[in-house]
């Protein structure tokens, strides 16, 4: 499905992604994991448009993708969840979930779309009037998950969807991200809370300092004492 092969990315003069291969299977769970700065949301942002890369190739479905605009990439089938949740804060919930869906004009389609949202977040049907802005962090959270969805993509790129919030509530995001996948959205999370991220994942890739350093079946790395050292204790 997506495949990045060779993948070199800068910022400025800092090399950021050293020539990086990923591989993602239709309906896995991936995750990418590493300390701060290693590199996992430049991965992103190379992948969904944000970011060009210096060198190397990205491959989804078949077709080159380097060269896109991230609104072609939407259109493809990839939804870039990006890390701050970086809702629409001055709109309501309902008008969040309608500009997710900005690439598309079947209005039955997205009507029904918003339907399975508050399915799966019962907690913004409640909300749907409410300023997006006045949401707590773990609701936010929930509305640019649910906002992304609105895309109808292949491919969900979740950056950091625990972040800052309370264990209860990432809980719940974990348990929505699975519901996620089962109904056929492939996954590629990043994420700092390794431990977590190992449980849901079906294979795994740990990033450091812009090269990949492990890859494998996410439960054998969960078992890891190298990668249980360096990642999940402390």
């Amino acid at each position: 499905m997506l495949e990045l092969k060779d993948l070199s990315v800068y910022y400025g003069a800092i090399h950021a992604l050293k020539d990086i291969n990923i591989k993602i299977n239709q309906g896995e769970i991936v995750t990418l994991i590493g300390a701060n700065g290693a590199g996992k949301s430049t991965t992103l942002k190379a992948i969904s448009g944000l970011l060009k890369p210096k060198s190397g190739e990205i491959i989804f479905d078949g077709n080159n993708i380097n060269t896109l605009t991230a609104p072609e990439i939407v259109k493809l089938g990839i939804c870039h969840v990006p890390e701050g949740r970086r809702v629409f804060t001055k709109m309501s919930v309902m008008e969040n979930l309608e500009m997710g869906a900005f690439t598309r004009n079947d209005k039955a389609g997205i009507k029904d779309d918003i339907e399975k949202s508050f399915t799966l977040f019962p907690i913004l049907k409640e909300r749907k009037e409410q300023i997006a802005g006045t949401l707590s962090g773990g609701e936010q959270q929930m509305l640019a998950i649910a906002r992304g969805l609105m895309s109808r993509p292949k491919l969900i790129l979740l950056d950091e969807p625990s972040m800052g919030l309370a264990p209860i509530i990432v809980n719940e995001i974990f348990s929505i991200i699975k519901d996620i996948n089962k109904t056929g959205t492939t996954v590629l999370l990043v994420e700092q809370n390794a431990n977590m991220a190992l449980k849901l994942a079906d294979r795994a890739y740990i990033i450091r300092t812009g090269e990949i350093e492990v890859e494998g079946n996410a439960m054998d790395l969960l078992k890891n004492e190298n990668v249980r050292k360096a990642y999940l204790e402390g």
